[in-house]
Parts: C-alpha cells; sequence; structure tokens
C-alpha cells in the first residue's frame, strides 16, 4: 500500500509537468505560471479583485492602496484589468482608468509574483454601440472573414495587441496575462451572447481572435479563458466552446442574485472543476460579487460552498470610486462584512499576494 501512495505522489507532478497552455509558442514564464496555477488550485484558491490598485470605495489613484489591504492587511493574489475602450484609441477604459496606469500596475503585479487578467468589453464593430447593444444578430458575421466589419475588428485586434505587446519588464519579457474575452456568452447581454449569434460563429469569432493575435501580432503570453455565465448542465457549458486546442482555462461568472445562489454555484464549481480535470485544464470562477452590504456572512457562505472543489482563483468585480448601478463587490475599510472577509482571508483554503509571491508562479 505504502509502494502505491509513493508512486502516485511520484506521479503527480509529472503529470503536472506535462500540461501546457494551448499555445505551442507559449513563452517559458507563460508555461509556468499555468503550470504553477494547475498544481496550485488543488492546494487553495486564489482570490481576486477587479480594478483592485487603481481605485475603491471613495479613492482613486492612490500609491499602494487596495480595498482588501485596508482590511486584511494584503492584496488579492489576481488583479483584474478592464479593456474596454482600448479598440477605439483612447487614453482610458470605459471604467475611466488610464490605460497607461493598468501597464503600470501589471507590471508591478508581476513584479510581486500575482496574476493579471484582462477583460474586454470591446464596442459593437456594426453599430457602433457599447457591448451591451444587442440591436443586431449580425455583429458576430459581420466581423468574421468575409463579413462586412471584418477589417474593423481587425483594427480593434491590432489596438488590443498594441497593449498586450507593451507588457514587457525592462529586460523584455512579456508578461503573461489570462485574456478573458468573450464573456458570459450563455446569457444575451452582449452582442456575442446567445441568442445574438450561431453556435459556430462564436466558436469561429473565439478561434479567429486566437489565430490572429497568436500568427497575425506573434502574441504568445497569454492564457486564454473560456467563461460561461451560469448553467445547468455539462452540455449547455460546452455548446459554445471553441475547443482544447485554443482554451487553457475553464471559467464561470456567477453573481448572487437571489437564493438560489449557493446551489448555482455549487453546480457550477462541480461541473467545471470535473471538466478541467478530463481536459487537463484550470478551473476558475472567473467573475462574481454578492450583496454583501446586507448579507454579511457571505464570505464565508461562498467558500463553504466552494470548498470542496479545486478551483484557480475567485475574482470578485470592482469597488466603483464613481457612481454605478452597483455598490462594491469587495471589503472596504469599516465595511459590515468586513469580519467575515478576515475569517475568509484566515482560513488556510485562500490564498492571497502573500502566499502566491512565495509559489513563484513565474519560476
Amino acid at each position: 500500500m505504502k509502494n502505491m501512495l509513493l508512486s502516485i505522489l511520484l506521479i503527480i507532478p509529472i503529470i503536472v509537468m506535462s500540461q501546457k497552455p494551448s499555445n505551442p509558442k507559449a513563452t517559458p514564464e507563460t508555461v509556468n505560471l499555468y503550470r504553477n496555477m494547475m498544481k496550485l488550485q488543488s492546494k487553495g484558491l486564489m482570490f481576486g479583485h477587479q480594478d483592485a490598485l487603481a481605485y475603491g470605495e471613495s479613492w482613486v489613484y492612490e500609491e499602494g492602496r487596495s480595498d482588501v489591504k485596508d482590511v486584511c492587511g494584503d492584496y488579492p493574489a489576481v488583479y483584474g484589468w478592464e479593456l474596454g475602450h482600448i479598440e477605439l484609441g483612447g487614453s482610458y477604459s470605459l471604467d475611466s482608468v488610464h490605460f497607461h496606469k493598468i501597464q503600470n500596475w501589471i507590471k508591478l503585479v508581476y513584479e510581486r509574483g500575482g496574476v493579471n487578467t484582462i477583460s474586454w468589453h470591446l464596442r459593437n464593430p456594426l453599430t457602433g454601440g457599447t457591448s451591451w447593444d444587442v440591436s443586431s444578430k449580425e455583429v458576430v458575421k459581420s466581423i468574421l472573414q468575409g463579413g462586412t466589419k471584418h477589417e474593423v475588428f481587425k483594427g480593434y485586434l491590432d489596438k488590443m495587441a498594441d497593449f498586450l505587446l507593451g507588457l514587457k519588464t525592462d529586460d523584455g519579457i512579456y508578461i503573461p496575462i489570462l485574456f478573458r474575452p468573450f464573456h458570459e456568452h450563455t446569457g444575451s447581454w452582449f452582442w456575442w451572447g446567445k441568442n445574438l449569434c450561431a453556435i459556430d460563429d462564436y466558436k469561429a469569432l473565439w478561434r479567429f481572435t486566437v489565430d490572429y493575435l497568436q500568427n497575425e501580432k506573434n502574441i504568445h503570453h497569454l492564457i486564454y479563458t473560456y467563461s460561461t455565465d451560469r448553467f445547468k448542465t455539462e452540455e449547455e457549458y460546452l455548446e459554445r466552446y471553441p475547443g482544447d486546442d485554443i482554451i487553457d482555462i475553464l471559467g464561470f461568472d456567477l453573481y448572487d442574485r437571489g437564493p438560489d445562489y449557493p446551489e448555482a454555484l455549487k453546480n457550477c464549481a462541480a461541473t467545471v472543476s470535473k471538466l478541467a480535470k478530463e481536459k487537463g485544464k484550470i478551473a476558475t470562477i472567473s467573475e462574481s460579487g454578492g450583496p454583501i452590504a446586507t448579507n454579511h456572512v457571505w464570505w464565508t457562505m461562498v467558500l463553504e460552498t466552494i470548498r470542496p472543489y479545486d478551483l484557480s482563483y475567485f475574482l470578485v468585480w470592482r469597488n466603483p470610486w464613481q457612481p454605478a448601478g452597483h455598490g462594491a463587490f469587495a471589503p472596504f475599510k469599516g465595511s459590515p462584512c468586513s469580519a467575515d472577509f478576515v475569517k475568509f482571508y484566515d482560513d488556510k483554503k485562500t490564498l492571497f499576494q502573500k502566499e502566491v509571491t512565495m509559489e513563484k508562479l513565474y519560476e
């Protein structure tokens, strides 16, 4: 029995080391990040926060500050950044964060050993509206090869590529990024949503994007994240999945909008972690948030719900510094959920900046 256990323990590192991102030309640092995230997800759950260093409750652009750090004394392990409006050639994002500052923060996070993930609420190339402009069901078809807006979309990708190629250290090392475009497609509130385009067109959109960034723009420091909204079955989750050969992370977004949240969270986490194991991919909860202003034990509820599953990270959305349609999704100094969040932080299951720095994810 002991010999059998020893054999299993010896096999596990070999399995992890055999895993690589889907891009055969991925940079060494990108390969290392992927492998280490794969290994780490069986050890603990990294906590992530959108725009964590940029602003928070009643503050903006204060160097070294983070609402999460104000509460628990530590930074998140994963940092989310939004590049909506990069395609317009503007100087700041749709959340009014300057792109040059985002680049600097991404470099800082990399130096600390943290993880950067990028989302992209790109404009509607057909109508000129926002990502939420769902007035036409022809948008995706129009930007694929042969479509009337294909060149417009390529222009969008060129501007995104310029930003990504600027993510380098002083030594010229490209900083690995988890890239999460065309997300929440199981809903229909974005122009790429399920009721706005055919299944094959959605897959083709993904495949063209990856091919263009890798082969036309020579970008090899991205880890590609497939991210649905809520779903009920494996079949629904995989319906528009573009392929194992271009996807690295299986994720889902799920906000707490009612009493069914714990059960939905449990079901989605169980399904995605199972599929990720079968496919040799990383599993994650790529975007979430809940009513922490009224549910003061939300953090420990979430943790107990997903504790049984191997998930790489759990990222909550931003704490807006301007008027927005939502409140804070992470704790902040004096927030009523702070005590519960400290319990979440202290739990051995959760990982923050201090732990991931020691893990040396890029080596």
